[in-house]
């Protein structure tokens, strides 16, 4: 899988440009209503997909799942945990 994109049907975007597309719209559907810890809410939303495909790419293999990802062992569990994904 090429890194800087994904494959959208015919049309290839970025991951970049998805985030930005969907912030776009976050900010559309909040008409003028305050907002805080965006930073922590961006993340969980990222983070859950992210760790929900690369487990299942890796057949639900923590340690090999740990290397994709560049974390330890212990550190994708926690995150597992933090998420209910255990």
């Amino acid at each position: 899988m090429n890194t800087e994109s994904l494959d959208n049907g015919h049309q290839h975007e970025s991951l970049h440009q998805c985030v930005a597309q969907a912030l776009e719209k976050y900010f559309l559907h909040l008409d003028g209503q305050p907002t805080n810890e965006l930073y922590q809410l961006v993340l969980s939303e990222v983070e859950v997909p992210l760790l929900e495909a690369v487990l299942a790419y890796t057949r639900n293999n923590q340690s090999k799942a740990a290397e994709m990802l560049g974390l330890n062992r212990g550190t994708l569990r926690k995150k597992l945990k933090q998420y209910n994904l255990l």
